[in-house]
């Protein structure tokens, strides 16, 4: 029966959290012919849908001005699971103050669940989380608190998003998709209600197959990136620059993969996703001392990107108290909205601490929380760059004319090597090089 219902579409669908994952996957779902109920405790996300207004940067208002109401509807009630036939989690899995997983969200998920599910619905977790959350905090649960059998009367899967934001080049339809079943039968539905909309499926034998490898593509970019910041302190003092050797080493056509240092690491998956698996080995009495390296490395980076400015500064004879610095770019990617994890607030708030004037451009963000003040984007002026005595480039956003920044600034500390294609020789990388733009060779 549900296996039917889903072939055909006619299976309804929630999906919990309509964030930067559960929106743009409730929307997908709607496009294809699925009714969708997306359910979310934000009022303000709520009445931005009803208004056909995204929050999403990869969702468009048109695509839900086509779907809201039709095959799309929100709402904050959870009674509405009692008619669903498939439920997909899509909720937030941050880390609590002492690093460990806070899997609040999923467990409040799960507690409405457990009130209104009824037999043969399909739940599905994409939330990121450790191996065997999906039996321990969904399949366990269930079974014990309304006597259903998994695989029988319930159905159940993991699969990991795979959300980028802002990537042009891939999406949901086009993300090959990772999906692991409590049963063979589950894995059939799963598998079934995902070809519906994306080009490639890649089934696993197990949810704790499928947990893992979500966390082993995270942390291969997070010990890699931490390994290239390592090396960028090392080259700083060797008067080496980094970027020329990354760039020497990546034209090897086999055995070397490109990481870029950076002034640390954002978003959801990099800085948090590696420390629930640190957090999960703990428990059985494993130490992963590889991950909480790189994470001990990669969250520093801010605090060296302040040295660096404290070295730039006093070589100009200005201490950072008093100085007038423009930040260039607070979101933790380029050319998205996104300010989870920023490095850049990081850094901004440990320049604050150390005195300086900071002020702030982003075309992306016009405005941010800065401990209990709301700090606004300024003007990219002729005015605004000539005024600061240093201008740091965070975050490497494309809609930036860099050449007139480059041409109006004092100097510039550049944290992504954006200025390499331009022209100037008032540019300090990353990793305390100088001159790193066309034609410094």
């Amino acid at each position: 029966m549900l296996k039917s219902k889903v072939l055909n579409k006619s299976a309804k669908i929630a999906v919990i959290g309509l964030g930067y994952v559960g929106l743009p996957l409730a929307v997908e779902l709607a496009n294809v012919g699925f009714k969708v109920f997306g359910i979310d405790i934000s009022k303000d996300k709520l009445t931005s849908l009803k208004l056909a207004k995204s929050y999403v940067l990869d969702v468009n208002d048109e695509f839900i001005r086509r779907l809201i109401n039709k095959n799309l509807f929100v709402s904050d009630d959870y009674s509405i699971i009692s008619n669903m036939d498939v439920i997909i989690i899509c909720v937030p899995t941050p880390l609590n103050k002492t690093k460990d997983p806070d899997i609040t969200y999923i467990n409040a998920a799960v507690e409405k669940i457990v009130k209104y599910i009824t037999k043969e619905t399909l739940i599905i977790l994409e939330s990121t989380t450790y191996p065997g959350t999906t039996e321990e905090l969904i399949v366990n649960v269930i079974e014990s608190e309304r006597n259903f059998k998994v695989g029988k009367e319930f159905f159940v899967c993991f699969s990991p998003e795979r959300m980028d934001p802002g990537n042009k080049n891939f999406n949901i339809k086009n993300t090959p998709k990772i999906i692991g079943g409590s049963t063979k039968t589950c894995l059939e539905l799963g598998i079934n209600l995902y070809s519906s909309f994306v080009e490639k499926i890649i089934p696993v034998s197990s949810t704790k197959v499928a947990e893992m490898a979500k966390l082993l593509e995270n942390i291969f970019r997070s010990v890699n990136i931490a390994l290239m910041n390592e090396l960028t302190h090392m080259s700083d003092r060797m008067g080496i620059n980094i970027w020329e050797v990354i760039e020497a080493a990546a034209t090897k056509p086999y055995g070397f993969m490109s990481f870029q240092p950076g002034p640390g690491i954002g978003g959801h998956c990099v800085p948090l996703d590696p420390m629930y698996l640190a957090w999960k080995a703990k428990t059985l009495d494993f130490y992963s001392r590889f991950i909480e390296l790189a994470s001990d490395i990669n969250r520093n980076m801010p605090r060296y990107v302040v040295n660096q400015i404290a070295s730039i500064l006093n070589k100009e004879e200005k201490p950072i108290k008093g100085s007038n610095i423009l930040i260039m770019g607070v979101s933790y990617k380029k050319d998205v909205d996104d300010l989870r994890e920023s490095p850049a607030i990081d850094i901004f708030q440990l320049l604050e601490d150390n005195g300086a004037n900071v002020v702030y451009y982003d075309s992306y963000v016009s405005y941010f929380h800065n401990k209990n003040q709301i700090v606004h984007s300024q003007e990219l002026s002729k005015e605004n760059l000539q005024k600061a005595d240093l201008v740091v480039i965070i975050t490497d956003h494309s809609n930036v004319d860099y050449q007139f920044v480059i041409d109006n600034s004092k100097i510039i500390y550049d944290t992504r090597n954006m200025t390499k294609k331009y022209k100037g020789d008032n540019v300090v990388l990353l990793g305390g090089f100088k001159g790193g733009c066309k034609d410094s060779i």
